[in-house]
């Protein structure tokens, strides 16, 4: 963990995607792990996640998407994202998501992306250890 600021996360539910349980679960893990943990609740646009994360200076972004809607919701944020200069923002995210989407997903720029039933605990080391990475490159420059 980061000695001078808590890691900020924003969690949100891109689409017309109406189930929020997981993401509300992950959430409050990631908070009771001592993150900042914005949660924009459900049919947020792309737009609208990337300029709440610009707004809250997060350091990363965690989609859920269980509609389906994954191939397009990611690139879009994604390129939301490089447009709008967070490069250095990690967007991972979780849902129903098939194995070759995940590879087409990560090969695209985006973090791990997790299923259900995936421990918390892998969730929340995965941000800590990309954050701490990222941190030590930034000192590096």
């Amino acid at each position: 963990m980061r000695k001078t600021k808590k890691i900020r996360v924003l969690i949100a539910k891109p689409g017309l995607d109406g189930h929020d349980r997981g993401a509300k679960v992950v959430a409050r893990a990631l908070k009771d792990a001592g993150m900042e943990v914005i949660y924009t609740g459900l049919h947020k646009t792309a737009e609208e996640i990337v300029e709440t994360a610009i707004q809250e200076d997060v350091d990363a972004i965690g989609l859920s998407i269980l509609s389906g809607a994954h191939m397009t919701y990611f690139p879009k944020v994604l390129k939301l994202m490089k447009e709008k200069g967070l490069e250095d923002v990690l967007l991972f995210g979780g849902g129903i998501i098939p194995e070759e989407d995940k590879r087409k997903l990560e090969e695209m720029g985006v973090g791990k992306l997790f299923g259900p039933g995936t421990p918390l605990k892998e969730i929340i080391e995965y941000i800590e250890k990309w954050i701490e990475e990222r941190d030590k490159r930034k000192e590096n420059k």
